[in-house]
């Protein structure tokens, strides 16, 4: 997901989630190219409401069908190629509180700042950043000196997470 600036509640909460990359015009009937940004293609439906560009522009698709690794969307009052050209290279968001995960998913935003202990209670520091990596993502953990922790995404690691309660119980690997 992008990263954009203003976007956050006070608490730090983003507002609007990326969900897609609009690309260029296709066909004559003001379709346009999106690239999917999303683990859920299939809330990308007639009738959503989606917000476009920097200034979120509150937008309805009226039809989405796939295309490629990607969709054509149209937009209620795009009709033009002209008309969908005007929202070309835009991102396409989507208002955080409209789109809930399923039990035991987090967004990532979600788990920033989560309090992080080893196994026995003992405070490692705050989860400060999340690493996208090929296999799984590392958290980047730090304590209050500035001490930096990475620790991997895995079952035998990440023990415990309590959104609710922020905190994350861990198991320390050798090493670390």
């Amino acid at each position: 997901m992008a990263e954009k600036k203003n976007t956050g509640s006070p608490t730090g909460e983003p507002l609007y989630l990326s969900v897609g990359f609009l690309r260029r015009p296709h066909g004559l009937q003001g379709e346009i190219i999106m690239d999917l940004h999303t683990d859920f293609p299939e809330r990308m439906k007639k009738g959503r409401n989606l917000y476009v560009g920097e200034k979120y522009k509150p937008m309805t698709l009226t039809n989405v069908r796939p295309h490629q690794a990607g969709l054509l969307v149209k937009f209620k009052g795009i009709e033009t190629p002209e008309d969908a050209g005007l929202y070309r290279n835009q991102w396409v968001f989507v208002q955080s509180k409209d789109v809930p995960l399923p039990d035991g998913q987090y967004y990532k935003h979600e788990l920033i700042g989560l309090k992080v202990v080893d196994e026995n209670g003992n405070p490692l520091g705050e989860l400060a950043e999340i690493l996208e990596t090929g296999a799984n993502d590392v958290y980047l953990v730090r304590d209050d000196s500035g001490r930096e922790l990475l620790l991997p995404n895995i079952p035998s690691v990440i023990l415990d997470l309590d959104v609710g309660a922020r905190s994350m119980r861990v198991h320390l690997l050798e090493g670390l």
